[in-house]
């Protein structure tokens, strides 16, 4: 649907996926066949780490070009937090730590232990403690890495736009099939193959790239700890429980306007359409 607007828009798509800024990671994160279109695809390596305040930085430079060029764009993708930072102007981005701090926090857990760095933040930051899954080692490192980074936080001025946001909301059980089959069609486009060209190529499994759904499960099937309908399985739950928590998310969504449709029905794109044409007539604000 963004691709059908943006060519009747003349509009330019700028990826708001957290996983498809990486380069090699294709069938998983289903990167759009003409991805020459889009901005702020395939922009790091696996290895490298990547979060909202670059993003935010990057797809605020995107805009202020296009509106130079006195072109509308579409953020399309699935990263809410992504979209929201941008459009509801956060304030508290800091900058991005730097890569040795990172480096370092890596060593510490590898050598000595989730339990040392969960420790040193409750001891630097207990209120920061208080609000982070002690449980998940990624955002422990992320929450300590805030502590220890200096600095004023980012701030950003978004070009004047007139903006309108849209969430599709199709029937959850047709939707839980579809997830099914398109699972199913990334592993015939060679998914289990394109982890084996990461892994053949250095990418650690603890690399950030490897958060991104799915690739886990694969490497746990080459490493031959699951069968590969072991883990289709598995990515197919959790692809679920994702679009699950991505509907919580959305529902939530300031001002968003909600299509009962995917994305490929015409009825969506028409009313797309109406929904510009409303906005182009009244300005910013919600719509009904």
């Amino acid at each position: 649907m963004a691709e059908r607007l943006a060519e009747r828009l003349d509009a330019v798509p700028i990826s708001a996926d957290a996983f498809q800024i990486y380069r090699g990671l294709d069938i998983g994160t289903a990167k759009p066949d003409d991805a020459e279109r889009y901005r702020l695809l395939d922009i790091k390596e696996p290895h490298e780490d990547f979060g909202v305040g670059e993003w935010v930085g990057l797809a605020c430079a995107e805009l202020r070009s296009l509106w130079k060029e006195r072109r509308s764009a579409i953020l399309v993708g699935g990263t809410g937090l992504y979209c929201r930072a941008l459009l509801e102007g956060y304030t508290a981005l800091m900058p991005p730590p730097g890569e040795g701090l990172r480096e370092v926090l890596r060593h510490r857990e590898e050598v000595e232990g989730a339990k040392s760095i969960q420790e040193e933040l409750r001891r630097l930051a207990p209120e920061v403690a208080d609000r982070t899954d002690m449980r998940n080692p990624v955002r422990v490192k992320r929450a300590l890495e805030r502590v220890h980074t200096k600095g004023e936080p980012i701030r950003f001025k978004l070009p004047p736009y007139r903006r309108l946001k849209v969430r599709l909301d199709p029937p959850v059980e047709e939707l839980n099939a579809r997830i099914a089959d398109r699972v199913l069609k990334m592993m015939h486009n060679g998914w289990v193959q394109e982890v084996a060209r990461l892994r053949g190529c250095g990418v650690a499994r603890s690399a950030p790239s490897m958060r991104a759904i799915g690739y886990g499960a694969l490497w746990d099937h080459l490493d031959g700890r699951a069968t590969l309908e072991e883990s289709i399985d598995r990515i197919i739950a959790e692809t679920r429980r994702y679009a699950k928590r991505q509907r919580t998310w959305l529902r939530k969504e300031p001002g968003a306007a909600g299509l009962p449709y995917f994305g490929d029905s015409e009825q969506a794109f028409q009313r797309a359409l109406q929904l510009v044409a409303l906005i182009r007539d009244r300005g910013n604000g919600e719509v009904d």
